[in-house]
């Protein structure tokens, strides 16, 4: 299996509708537009699309990875705690035979949904092709390498891999990260300081290589 692949909470929040429905929790990112065809129709999917693009990770307890559970004051017994409304696979408060347990894991504990890694910090970088004097400011998770960068940089220059990414004149690795390279985030520095960070993000600049390589 390759590496993982990171997202940005933007990049999560595209997928918003009901024909691609994806939210992150505990860290990870889950496409479930598979559970939400499988029970199209049912009432109980109502929390979950409301949800639709956004972290949910509130509704978790981080050590169990199980929906969040509470006392019921009525009945002394331990149930979710689902505030916005019981959802699919969360059993009823009271027992009734028209709930059926047989689905074997619920969605939040199949890995079959989930896509990828939620981005614990994001970054803004500026790549100019020094080529052609053209600039693009790409939002990326810091936790990926400068190849993973440059996947993310081929909308713009599919013939990016034909480059040598280089930051203040030095050739960078790209197996590494952002800050693994000497690329370092400012953005906490600029919080203190009282600075908007979007008046200042680190610069790569690309050099072309004349082999030219298309991806």
């Amino acid at each position: 299996m390759g590496r993982p692949k990171y997202f940005t909470p933007n990049e999560v929040s595209l997928h918003s509708t009901l024909g691609d429905l994806w939210v992150s929790y505990l860290g990870k990112v889950y496409d479930l537009t598979p559970l939400i065809e499988e029970h199209k129709g049912d009432v109980l999917l109502k929390p979950i699309i409301e949800c639709a693009g956004k972290d949910i990770s509130h509704w978790f307890d981080p050590k169990t990875k199980d929906i969040l559970t509470h006392v019921d004051p009525l009945s002394g017994c331990v149930k979710y705690y689902t505030p916005r409304g019981r959802f699919v696979h969360v059993p009823p408060p009271c027992p009734r035979t028209d709930w059926s347990n047989d689905f074997g894991r619920p969605w939040w504990r199949d890995n079959r949904y989930e896509v990828g890694i939620l981005s614990a910090k994001t970054r803004w970088i500026r790549i100019i092709n020094t080529l052609t004097s053209q600039e693009q400011r790409l939002e990326v998770c810091s936790e990926e390498t400068l190849d993973e960068i440059l996947q993310r940089y081929l909308r713009y220059n599919s013939h990016a891999g034909s480059y040598t990414w280089k930051h203040n004149s030095v050739s960078l690795d790209m197996s590494k990260t952002l800050s693994e390279n000497g690329i370092p985030d400012e953005d906490e520095e600029f919080y203190h300081a009282r600075m908007d960070r979007d008046l200042f993000c680190q610069s790569i600049c690309l050099y072309f290589n004349d082999d030219l390589t298309e991806f």
